[in-house]
């Protein structure tokens, strides 16, 4: 089968033609029809891989201080031994699957053959998911609409540590596919919304959703703006999209909130926080993880132990669920952020040069 990689090592995206994936124990086997780029997350991880060595280091400053404490522990040699071996590794891309499944694992009993389902599967022709990284596609929703599941979970899980309320007034800073994603889900919560962006047609597209968007570039100071918004007020909660190495957002986000406002951070952002801008209003800060509770524990995505109902109402399964349901019942709208559909071996179309791409999806 063919799946894309990153190689680490040379920085190339390759098409790879690998052997396909043998069902797993509490897993389901699913052949792709849909495979969703999520840009932010896959330049990022393109552009690591094109850096040197140094610019690696610099960008990762946290594994540098890993590998200098490995190097006192076990010595250079293989420490480096290690490093190069890790770069070596090639590594799946992609995140966001809508397929059907194709072989069932031991102990699944909630999936069959033949349904169709989304999870967190890489950018190849067929995925092994465990159980409780999948789920099933509403009749009405089409693989198109379900291909943005994942991502709009990672969306919703920021929004759940906001905790909004009704009437609120959010912040969204920066409208990237997960920002306007937000926005709709917000605003379907019943929030008053305002999104902040550099990108003119970022602004406009939110702006067809309903949302006060405001294009933030060319001197407008954002947190006078939301000031002037708010009539003085502020914002009740931000919550930070936004892709950049500032400082300035997590300032500014401090600065457009009311006293004991909510700060939370799906995004990636500079993080040298001022404490007095935190300090005076009393503001909470939180940082987002991922889809939501269960992310990173392998007890429940590998080994498919789910968290009781009754004591974490949202895991990451959960939430795939409650975006699917929104985009059953009409709640969400992703067909405005489909710029461009391709096939997957036309991939370098979009990582050839992803600094010019926006928003696409591949063919399987």
């Amino acid at each position: 089968m063919k799946q894309i990689i990153q190689d680490l090592k040379s920085g190339e995206t390759i098409l790879e033609e690998v052997p396909a994936p043998i069902v797993k124990r509490g897993a389901v086997l699913i052949r792709t029809h849909r495979s969703l780029v999520s840009l932010g997350t896959e330049r990022m991880l393109v552009e690591f891989g094109k850096a040197g060595y140094i610019e690696k280091a610099r960008q990762q400053p946290e594994k540098v201080k890993q590998v200098l404490d490995k190097i006192k522990s076990d010595g250079l040699r293989p420490t480096l031994e290690a490093v190069f071996r890790k770069l070596g590794e090639p590594l799946p891309l992609g995140y966001c699957n809508a397929g059907e499944i194709i072989a069932v694992g031991a102990g699944v009993s909630e999936f069959k053959i033949g349904d169709r389902v989304v999870s967190n599967g890489h950018h190849a022709e067929v995925v092994c998911v465990g159980q409780n990284l999948v789920a099933k596609i509403p009749d009405n929703v089409t693989f198109d609409q379900a291909s943005f599941t994942v991502i709009g979970a990672i969306g919703l899980q920021g929004i759940r540590l906001i905790d909004p309320s009704f009437g609120e007034c959010i912040v969204v800073t920066g409208l990237g596919l997960i920002g306007l994603i937000s926005c709709q889900l917000l605003k379907a919560n019943g929030c008053r919304v305002i999104g902040l962006d550099f990108d003119q047609s970022k602004v406009d597209l939110a702006k067809s959703f309903g949302v006060e968007a405001y294009n933030v570039a060319n001197d407008v100071n954002p947190v006078t703006l939301v000031e002037t918004l708010t009539r003085g007020i502020g914002a009740d909660a931000v919550l930070i999209t936004a892709s950049t190495k500032s400082n300035d957002v997590i300032s500014q986000a401090a600065g457009m909130c009311r006293k004991k406002g909510r700060i939370v951070l799906v995004g990636v952002i500079g993080l040298d926080i001022n404490r007095s801008d935190f300090f005076k209003k009393e503001l909470s800060f939180q940082v987002s993880c991922s889809y939501g509770p269960g992310r990173y524990d392998e007890s429940y995505e590998e080994l498919g132990h789910d968290y009781p109902i009754g004591y974490v109402r949202w895991t990451e399964k959960r939430n795939f669920e409650a975006i699917l349901g929104a985009l059953s019942n009409g709640q969400l709208m992703v067909e405005p952020l489909i710029t461009e559909n391709i096939d997957l071996t036309d991939y370098k179309s979009i990582y050839g040069n992803m600094s010019s791409v926006k928003i696409n999806r591949f063919y399987s």
